[in-house]
């Protein structure tokens, strides 16, 4: 009998220790993804309001255990309201893109980190409100290749939250759409994010199928 009970307690440790292992990503799994950005800041000082909106939902394809692409989409809202001044500009925009995603540290079982590339094309609009009258902008084309790290949580082992920490480097270009117009780049390595990831952080859900 203690024989037997020792081969069933073995045999619960490895099934328990298998389903641990089995948390994650694998080849031909498919992802859902959507991060949620939004800030918002008072300045009664200078009287001067600003808020920002982003939903940036994606799907993806996983390759192999650890590499996945797919496309992702992004919506979002700023507004800078100089109530003082009865002065306020607000800018939507909308885009769409590619990415791929590299898993390359585990913390535990369900802990995930990821490097992931992207590459953007989204339109942007904005208008000027002033005493109640408005007035809209030119809109904007822009064009980026961004490279940033995340991580995954696994909440259970089809749900994970997801947390897309920071662009480390990355470069854009922007055009107003009018004639003549010319385009405006930049390219920037920011290091400094290493210390203050959560700043500029977004937060979402991540399903696997």
């Amino acid at each position: 009998m203690k024989k037997v009970l020792l081969t069933l307690t073995a045999v619960a440790g490895l099934a328990l220790a298998s389903q641990a292992q089995e948390i994650g990503f694998g080849k031909g799994n498919v992802i859902v993804e959507g991060n949620l950005g939004f800030s918002s800041r008072d300045n009664e000082n200078s009287e001067v309001k600003n808020s920002n909106f982003n939903f940036s939902p994606r799907v993806g394809y996983f390759f192999t255990d650890k590499f996945a692409a797919g496309i992702n989409f992004n919506v979002g809202t700023s507004t800078e309201d100089r109530y003082g001044d009865e002065r306020k500009t607000k800018n939507n925009n909308i885009g769409a893109g590619v990415f791929g995603r590299y898993y390359f540290l585990e913390l535990g079982s369900r802990f995930k980190t990821y490097a992931e590339l992207n590459a953007d094309y989204n339109t942007s609009k904005s208008e000027l409100t002033v005493a109640g009258n408005t007035t809209d902008n030119p809109k904007t084309n822009n064009f980026g290749v961004n490279a940033g790290i995340g991580a995954n949580y696994f909440l259970t082992d089809k749900v994970a939250l997801n947390f897309a920490f920071a662009n480390v480097i990355g470069y854009n270009t922007s055009k107003v759409d009018v004639d003549g117009a010319k385009a405006v780049n930049e390219f920037g390595v920011n290091v400094n994010q290493f210390n203050n990831f959560f700043n500029t952080a977004q937060f979402g859900l991540t399903f696997k199928f």
